[in-house]
């Protein structure tokens, strides 16, 4: 294990390169998909679908998909979670050459793939501490962050380019050739196994997910930060999905105006996930977490209070919003690597989805109820002063401070 952790770097950004190809186009593929989806049928509802079957299994399939992770060579599920998407994607990319796609297809070859994703995210968590030495998690975290970042300022401009003069196959495919190159890279890392203990035989999955939820409960801090982590979720994911109505509603812009907010947003997270690789952040750890809490909720404030003819100051608001962000996920992952014993990693980064996904939904059914009454830069404002009433109660909750002690 030690001469493996020697040679990290080159274990580690083998699998970073692989995932980054991936994760690109994916990014490209799902923008690829919306635009399909919103030609073909002009339906809220089916987007609102298409959304559902991306988070659907990872909230309900998570603790158990846990198990099989703990259970498992970690290795073999990465890979296998990639061919399963990339099986997914090649028959809906067959399926395209003979027949116009019905939504249903699609809704299912969407719920496949997130099915191989809700695999695959906790199996790489939990993989990274065993590859990486512990004072470099929270840099490799930044890294990883810095990789959704590209991907997010890339999707759009290339599934714009590509759905423009290729065919949905032909985008379709060039996934596939991403997942497959996810598992070559993967393949070839080597990635140390756990140590079996004889004295442990398999129970039930349930019992299994229980001990997990054990392993966690008993880091207070660390179950403090799920919640947190729960809370914030439930505030923030509205806002997300409101960005758009902001800039166009509120602001009076049009959909550039609203592509430049997001291209905005995912520079802040790039230049935040660079930062947090490059330096590896404060030593305090909870003090990073709850910095960018508060950056968030100030950021979200003022946007809220900003006049209609405020939108250059909501540009930079939204950089300083998507900056935030990798002090908060960037950080709150290289902490459950650190405290969490490794082979309970796979149960506790599944539970983790889980909570955030099932966090995401109830968020949206509350924007969608209020924030069309009060209009969206109040409910802006409002989420922006709950998320600062969060950052504040972190700063006294013992259990939560006490994560910066080793």
């Amino acid at each position: 294990m030690q001469r493996l952790k020697n040679n990290w770097k080159l274990n580690f950004f083998l699998i970073w390169s692989g995932q980054a190809m991936s994760l690109i186009t994916s990014a490209v593929l799902q923008m690829a998909i919306i635009w399909y989806l919103t030609y073909q049928t002009g339906s809220a509802l089916v987007l609102s679908m298409a959304t559902l079957a991306g988070f659907l299994p990872q909230a309900i399939l998570g603790p158990f998909i846990g198990v099989l992770v703990d259970r498992c060579q970690r290795k073999l599920i990465m890979i296998g979670a990639d061919l399963l998407i990339a099986a997914a994607g090649g028959v809906l990319a067959l399926l395209t050459l003979f027949m116009e796609l019905p939504v249903w297809v699609i809704l299912l070859v969407l719920f496949i793939r997130s099915v191989g994703s809700a695999f695959h995210s906790p199996a790489l968590s939990a993989v990274t501490p065993l590859l990486v030495p512990t004072e470099q998690l929270t840099r490799c975290a930044g890294y990883t962050q810095s990789i959704q970042s590209v991907s997010y300022i890339l999707s759009p401009a290339l599934a714009a380019m590509l759905y423009s003069i290729w065919s949905l196959n032909a985008i379709i495919a060039m996934d596939v050739l991403g997942a497959l190159a996810a598992c070559i890279t993967v393949a070839a890392a080597v990635i140390p196994e756990l140590e079996k203990q004889d004295t442990v035989e398999k129970t039930s999955m349930l019992l299994e997910m229980k001990e997990g939820y054990e392993a966690l409960r008993k880091q207070r801090g660390l179950f403090t930060l799920l919640w947190i982590g729960a809370f914030y979720m439930l505030i923030y994911m509205p806002i997300n999905a409101l960005f758009p109505l902001m800039s166009i509603s509120y602001f009076g812009g049009t959909a550039v105006h609203a592509s430049a907010v997001e291209m905005a947003f995912a520079a802040g997270m790039l230049l935040g996930g660079v930062l947090l690789g490059l330096w590896g952040g404060f030593q305090r750890k909870t003090l990073m977490i709850t910095a960018s809490i508060l950056l968030m909720g100030a950021s979200l404030s003022l946007a809220g209070i900003l006049p209609e003819s405020g939108f250059a100051f909501f540009l930079v608001l939204s950089l300083l919003m998507g900056f935030s962000g990798p002090f908060y996920s960037g950080v709150q992952i290289a902490l459950f690597q650190e405290r969490i014993q490794p082979e309970y990693l796979g149960r506790v980064f599944a539970l983790l989805t889980s909570v955030v996904s099932f966090s995401m939904p109830l968020g949206l059914l509350l924007s969608g109820a209020f924030a069309d009454r009060i209009g969206v830069s109040i409910w802006f404002l409002l989420s922006g002063i709950l998320i600062l009433v969060l950052g504040i109660v972190t700063l006294l909750i013992p259990a939560y401070l006490t994560l910066d002690k080793k």
